[in-house]
């Protein structure tokens, strides 16, 4: 097991540090709001960022959204490159990958998936049908889990343009909030035999904005009857494999938002003084960003291993959990820290480390309660999964 960077890893972070940190400033994260950063964006697809980790893999990925996170920058990175690129280039037919692939590394096309963890499906989520040519009579739908797509029959004739191969279908049904929808060309839906279908977002019945805790430009997904295909050949191994890469991909995020959040804590405590002393010389305060940096670290190698075994080719289910379990538990506490460490400052909704705040605490409800988390990795480990 080794998690030392390639060469092309090492130099892809490396430029995308810079561009960060020139195009992610806090003024410029507020004039931002909640939409993407569309120059932003534009640099890190015009230096091939997103298109690079089809070579650097799911850890070329994870060190990537560890410096974005850094900046917490509102861009559609992890979404656009776990449920498009690797997702496609990993599941896609040659057709699919043909097709939506140079899009996507250059950034014309922006794929989100709806395809929360566990613990993240909430009654409110309704159920989404799907219509394949090939079925012919609709199942029983009072069991289908809630957010997860149905099949029904496909009675309406697609409008021109639609993909009518094998794979294509219609969705039904809605979706409570899918991050950067509003900005994204195309959604990731898996239906509840956890088949993965795609879904051009200009096909769905409504792109309701919502506001959730970081600006991550969401929106509820309304579908009646939208044209939609198959991805490859997907089955349950596929949707496995893309849950597995997001768990591991959002949880390298929360590294980067925690890091920043702590290297914030460590520059305000070393300048500000209270009673002649700089706050860094206080005992509490030294093991308050002690423990910050502890639980930092923590969720970095986790992510680390868990992208490490998916990059090998092995097992890395139990990995990705035990990743999100310290991306949500740990990620929360780090950014409380952060915060409180600033003091009175800290409590500046306009101050930079308030962002890292709201991201931590959004990446935290993204992944899953943690309590879910580990009811479902003591499943597995039950199971006898080796990883």
């Amino acid at each position: 097991m080794d998690f030392t960077p390639t060469e092309e890893q090492e130099a892809a972070r490396e430029l995308a540090g810079r561009i960060f940190a020139d195009l992610a400033g806090h003024e410029r994260l507020r004039a931002a709001g909640a939409g993407t950063d569309a120059e932003l964006w534009k640099a890190l697809c015009a230096a091939g960022l997103p298109g690079s980790v089809e070579e650097t893999g799911l850890l070329g990925l994870v060190l990537l959204l560890e410096e974005q996170g850094r900046t917490t920058a509102q861009v559609p990175f992890a979404a656009s490159c776990v449920y498009g690129i690797l997702a496609v280039a990993r599941h896609g037919t040659e057709e699919q990958r043909a097709r939506l692939l140079p899009g996507l590394r250059d950034g014309t096309t922006v794929l989100t998936g709806a395809l929360p963890a566990p613990g993240t499906v909430t009654a409110d989520r309704g159920t989404v049908t799907a219509a394949p040519d090939t079925v012919t009579a609709a199942p029983d739908t009072a069991t289908a889990p809630p957010g997860w797509a149905t099949p029904t029959p496909d009675t309406v004739t697609p409008p021109p343009g639609t993909v009518t191969a094998p794979g294509a279908g219609r969705l039904s049904g809605a979706v409570a909030w899918v991050p950067w929808l509003r900005d994204a060309t195309h959604v990731l839906v898996p239906d509840q035999d956890r088949v993965l279908w795609l879904v051009r977002t200009e096909d769905a019945a409504a792109v309701e904005p919502v506001e959730l805790t970081a600006p991550w430009a969401a929106a509820r997904l309304v579908l009646d009857g939208a044209p939609a295909e198959r991805l490859g050949r997907s089955d349950t191994t596929a949707h496995d494999d893309v849950l597995t890469a997001a768990r591991i991909a959002f949880a390298g995020l929360q590294a980067g938002v925690c890091a920043g959040s702590l290297d914030r804590a460590v520059a305000h405590t070393s300048v500000r003084e209270q009673f002649g002393r700089p706050l860094s010389t206080r005992q509490a305060v030294q093991l308050r960003a002690a423990d910050a940096h502890m639980d930092t670290e923590a969720i970095r190698v986790t992510a680390y291993e868990a992208a490490w075994r998916f990059d090998e080719g092995l097992d890395a289910c139990g990995a990705a959990l035990t990743a999100a379990w310290w991306a949500s538990e740990a990620g929360r506490r780090v950014v409380h820290a952060g915060q409180h460490l600033h003091g009175g400052t800290g409590a500046d909704l306009d101050h930079p480390v308030h962002r890292h705040f709201l991201w931590g605490r959004q990446l935290d409800a993204y992944l899953g309660a943690g309590t879910e988390l580990l009811a479902e990795l003591g499943d597995l480990l039950a199971k006898g999964d080796p990883s």
